[in-house]
């Protein structure tokens, strides 16, 4: 495997201690890899140690061998690594188009008209609603904005925080489409999902968070067949998406 992000040995955690302890992960380069687990296992803290929101206390993260754990957010910003939170993030006062452009804020005005056109040809709602305040769109329009965002840097990797959170089903659907897409275009996504079995079904490898730590981690495919993730995980995703169609 062709591993971009290599995690390994994290303990990080907050106030009353370590949530994480001694996660151990690879990110395959081009690929989905799907974290899953129960709520409280660390995997949203596992993001924001990756994209510098958080210093680990132990363990290292490293882009293509070169250590990056415990630099800036800016730093790891700028090494390529964006990261598209859980919570809404847009601007909402502000109109689309601007919110956008502010993902390029680091890029040369020639760079920036570059990035952002392709970026409108990917993400049409970005020029049909390019106008409006970004808080007057639906929820599943504005991670569709968040997403495209985040991808006007062009980055080595994308890291999305429960993408479908809050969504109806045909939001979710179109969530997930948009990642496989950028996927098929070359991104490479760390993506945690508590939608279980629609972020493996679009995933190359998978993980299970539990406790602080993976304790499985493997082909996608394969942690769907698993018969435990399935009985612990799956059931009650798939429950939950049984109007995915």
């Amino acid at each position: 495997m062709d591993v971009v992000l290599s995690i390994r040995g994290l303990f990080a955690g907050y106030d009353r201690g370590d949530i994480l302890r001694g996660v151990d992960l690879d990110v395959e380069r081009g690929g989905v890899t799907c974290v899953i687990g129960p709520n409280g296992a660390g995997k949203s803290t596992v993001l924001k140690v990756v994209s510098g929101l958080l210093r680990p206390r132990a363990g290292d993260v490293a882009l293509d061998g070169e250590r990056i754990s415990g630099r800036s957010a800016r730093q790891i910003l700028d090494h390529g690594v964006v990261h598209v939170p859980q919570e809404r993030s847009l601007f909402p006062s502000m109109s689309v188009w601007d919110n956008v452009l502010m993902g390029g804020y680091v890029l040369s005005r020639a760079a920036l008209r570059r990035r952002i056109d392709e970026i409108v040809s990917r993400f049409p709602i970005v020029r049909e609603r390019r106008r409006e305040r970004a808080g007057s769109l639906s929820g599943g329009e504005q991670k569709l904005v968040e997403i495209a965002r985040a991808m006007i840097l062009e980055p080595r990797v994308v890291l999305m925080d429960e993408p479908s959170m809050g969504l109806d089903p045909k939001a979710r659907r179109v969530v997930f489409a948009t990642i496989r897409q950028l996927n098929d275009a070359g991104a490479t996504v760390l993506l945690v999902e508590q939608n279980a079995r629609s972020g493996l079904e679009i995933a190359g490898r998978g993980a299970v968070m539990e406790t602080g730590a993976v304790r499985l981690e493997g082909v996608a495919r394969d942690l769907l067949d698993n018969p435990e993730v399935a009985r612990l995980y799956l059931g009650s995703a798939a429950r939950s998406l049984g109007d995915r169609g």
